[in-house]
């Protein structure tokens, strides 16, 4: 991860540390981005679910969010050189176990107002966890993985309507509500009536709209970007160009030097040979 992230609590490992934290980062890291979006089926189970059964599970999701976070944030700081620094980069794994383990210890407490913000905010920080480290998807030449990413929610949003909705009355109607929700469109046939579906409304709305802007900002980043490799390509042509010039009149004026070399050594050499006819008649037949 980039030092850009450390100031959100997503830094990842530190330049210049051991290498087998850097593969250790790249295993776990769509493992914990899975595990951190547990949290949104595991908030609904446990705070809004009708059943005991459910609630359990719900309990369950979140311990065993705890767990896994726990672990991974142990593990690294085992393998990691710069222990201090690594978690002043990622402090927002420790306040994660940190309302985690508030939340968990406070399952049958009195202070349940308290106990639910926390588990919002829980979800919120998880979220946060997941888009950072999902960061590669949003930049350009992302746009496949956008759309991938913004069908698949398409299609589970409109199972979680199906499912919390009681005026949806089939899968499809529940597709519905999730686009024109997703789209902030609101035509009005549908809305979400209890509370379990306005606040997976409020999840839906923000996932919609931050989709919509990031596909519409991979598209002009891509055509964009079609300019950019073309005025690119345009410069190379003419920097090779300018090079062969170059060279072209680096060897015609090595050519000329050498041919004026040559000339003058030339009559170097017939005046070495001059002087040496002269000296020889100086000094007469005898000498």
């Amino acid at each position: 991860m980039s030092q850009g992230l450390s100031w959100i609590g997503v830094g990842g490992v530190p330049p210049d540390d051991d290498p087998r934290a850097y593969v250790w980062e790249r295993r776990l890291h769509w493992v914990m981005i899975g595990i951190a979006l547990l949290s949104i089926p595991g908030f609904y189970l446990e705070e809004l679910a009708s059943t005991r059964p459910a609630r359990i599970l719900g309990e369950a999701i979140e311990i065993f969010i705890l767990l896994a976070f726990t672990f991974e944030l142990a593990w690294m700081l085992r393998i990691t050189r710069h222990r201090a620094q690594y978690l002043s980069r990622n402090w927002l794994d420790v306040v994660v176990i940190a309302f985690t383990l508030a939340s968990v210890v406070g399952f049958e407490t009195q202070w349940v107002t308290l106990i639910r913000l926390t588990r919002v905010a829980i979800v919120g920080l998880l979220l946060m966890r997941a888009v950072a480290a999902s960061r590669q998807v949003f930049r350009r030449g992302g746009l496949p993985y956008m759309l991938v990413f913004g069908f698949a929610a398409l299609l589970l949003s409109g199972f979680g309507f199906y499912w919390l909705e009681p005026t949806v009355q089939s899968y499809g109607e529940g597709l519905w509500l999730a686009f024109v929700t997703g789209a902030t469109i609101g035509y009005g046939d549908f809305v979400p009536t209890t509370v379990a579906a306005r606040f997976f409304a409020v999840f839906i709305v923000l996932v919609g709209v931050a989709t919509m802007s990031m596909l519409t900002a991979n598209i002009a980043a891509l055509l964009v970007g079609e300019d950019e490799a073309r005025l690119r390509a345009e410069m190379q042509q003419d920097i090779r160009q300018m090079r062969e010039a170059l060279a072209g009149m680096i060897d015609a004026e090595e050519r000329t030097v050498v041919r004026e070399l040559h000339r003058d050594i030339r009559e170097l050499r017939g005046e070495i040979a001059r002087l040496r006819e002269e000296v020889r008649r100086a000094r007469g037949p005898g000498a």
